[in-house]
């Protein structure tokens, strides 16, 4: 069957946006409309027709509207095979009429789940009798339209317009696959809900993983590869898939990708002092902080302005134009801020490409969640990486202690050391980063490159030592060798924050205090792969 006419439609909705509007199309056409509750009043209250679901069953609602659509005489008018003689013959002995449309939205469980609402109201808004219809309507799909989100509703009505009153067996089919979406996001909520919430299960025995695609991207990582940006279902805070883009042009999988690793380690400065953060290819490759928006974004360009060019950078704080217009000095692709003033805002709208994304705020630091990585053949699945370390966390391991500076520029260096992929090296001194070696596959190689780095960037800009010089160093594992450590000391880093726990960490303790370091452990490793 190609198309079939709408001559009754059950509706029973939650959300009433768009309601009234779509039962007075469909009465105009000359459907019957049948409704439940708060749906039939609000279709009364418009001057409509309805009859109550009670009136099609014979049967009252009862237990506080627990069961009301619970009924052959509805799941019969859903899913009888209109073709087929025995499913006719039943229909005709127990005066089961057709369905056609049904249009029906579920409590809302999640909106529910957010208000901080007590576990007795929290169960009262599971939906039951709604998924049940929806998933009757969608089954029979060949005979029966069933429609899930307001959103549908123009897509609906232009529909009956071109056909006369009837859908087409395609419109039916995109509508049965949204449905079943639906349904299975609002009982991923619920398994959601019950496994972490309710029960506190970090692992549940079943992980039920469900998103909502906002966006198709031009492309994936490369040209050939498709990609696309889905949030999950249920609660999930703010962060790069909820900002607000200002201009530029549409965002690719790096973009989104890099972005998120910017905001992240602009996030562990949330009111803080100003602080800037500039990506390439998900590494930081400068971060500072300063007395003004526009003294930090100079002292993270200057870490290693050659990776910046084409970059991410992400502030703490709503951008001013004074750094808009510096920014806009050399090519960057996204600017992530929680917010701008019109001064930025017209500096970025001179660079059409640019992407300015405002977020309205920066996510937590340390907020919980899980972390999600397909393998061969299954997930792999990890709470996130929001350990974190203050200054009575340290143990000084070394002969010499470090000072105040020192110790500033330490913490500061592992904030960023664990935002870096591994091996990961980090020298900062005044709140800036000097140098950055990320992802090397020893770690000596690494602290290597972040002193080349620096002394490229001294080299650069004219000034008579390099920034490493006098630097504190961050590793984000610990020292497997003294190599790594000593190519540190020679670039002239003066301090050293590690986790320890290497089995040559006596030795590594000798390497330093024979060259004056004073190093601190952290007791905490923050691999990033």
């Amino acid at each position: 069957m190609t198309e079939v006419t709408i001559r009754r439609a059950l509706l029973s909705v939650s959300d009433k946006a768009g309601l009234v509007e779509l039962g007075q199309a469909l009465a105009a056409r000359g459907v019957e409309l049948v409704s439940t509750g708060g749906t039939a009043k609000a279709l009364r209250d418009a001057g409509l027709t309805v009859k109550d679901i009670s009136e099609l069953t014979g049967f009252p609602e009862m237990m506080d509207g627990r069961v009301k659509t619970l009924h052959p005489k509805v799941h019969g008018g859903l899913l009888a095979v209109r073709d087929n003689p025995e499913h006719a013959k039943a229909m005709a002995e127990h005066a089961i009429g057709a369905i056609d449309l049904v249009v029906v939205n579920l409590y809302p469980f999640e909106a529910t789940v957010a208000k901080g609402a007590s576990r007795d109201e929290i169960i009262e808004n599971i939906d039951i009798g709604g998924p049940s219809m929806v998933r009757s309507a969608a089954k029979n799909h060949a005979y029966v339209t069933i429609v899930t989100d307001p959103a549908d509703y123009a897509g609906l009505l232009a529909e009956l317009e071109a056909t006369g009153g009837a859908t087409t067996y395609d419109f039916r089919r995109l509508m049965a696959a949204r449905a079943y979406a639906a349904t299975a996001a609002y009982d991923s909520m619920i398994s959601q809900w019950f496994a972490f919430a309710d029960q506190q299960q970090l692992f549940p025995e079943t992980l039920a993983v469900i998103g909502k695609r906002v966006e198709e991207l031009r492309y994936g990582e490369n040209p050939h590869q498709r990609a696309a940006l889905y949030v999950p279902a249920g609660p999930h805070g703010r962060g790069i898939a909820q900002a607000r883009q200002l201009q530029g042009k549409e965002l690719s999988y790096n973009n989104y990708n890099d972005a998120d690793a910017a905001l992240e380690l602009a996030a562990e400065f949330r009111g803080q002092d100003p602080a800037v953060v500039i990506v390439k290819h998900a590494n930081p490759c400068g971060v500072a902080q300063g007395a003004s928006l526009l003294e930090a974004w100079t002292g993270a360009l200057q870490c290693d302005d050659v990776s910046a060019f084409g970059g991410i950078v992400a502030v703490n704080q709503p951008l001013d134009g004074a750094t808009a217009e510096a920014i806009c000095q050399i090519f960057t692709e996204v600017v992530v801020a929680p917010d701008a003033d019109e001064a930025a805002i017209a500096a970025f709208a001179r660079k059409k490409n640019l992407r300015l994304l405002l977020t309205g705020d920066l996510p937590d630091p340390r907020r919980g969640g899980l972390m999600v990585k397909p393998i061969t053949g299954g997930l792999l699945v990890q709470s996130r990486d929001n350990g974190a370390i203050g200054r009575d966390d340290l143990k000084v391991v070394t002969k010499r202690a470090p000072t105040e500076q020192e110790l500033n520029d330490c913490l500061f260096a592992w904030t960023v050391a664990r935002h870096v992929k591994s091996n990961a090296i980090v020298y900062a001194k005044d709140g800036i980063t000097a140098g950055i070696g990320a992802g090397q596959m020893n770690r000596r190689d690494s602290s290597r490159i972040a002193a080349m780095k620096a002394a490229e960037a001294a080299e650069k800009f004219g000034w008579a030592q390099s920034r490493a010089v006098g630097s504190a160093v961050a590793s984000d594992a610990f020292f497997p060798f003294a190599d790594g450590l000593l190519a540190a000391a020679e670039a002239g880093a003066t301090a050293v924050i590690q986790p320890g726990g290497s089995i040559r960490d006596e030795e590594v303790i000798a390497a330093a205090d024979a060259a004056g370091l004073a190093m601190v452990f952290t007791g905490m490793r923050h691999f990033r792969h």
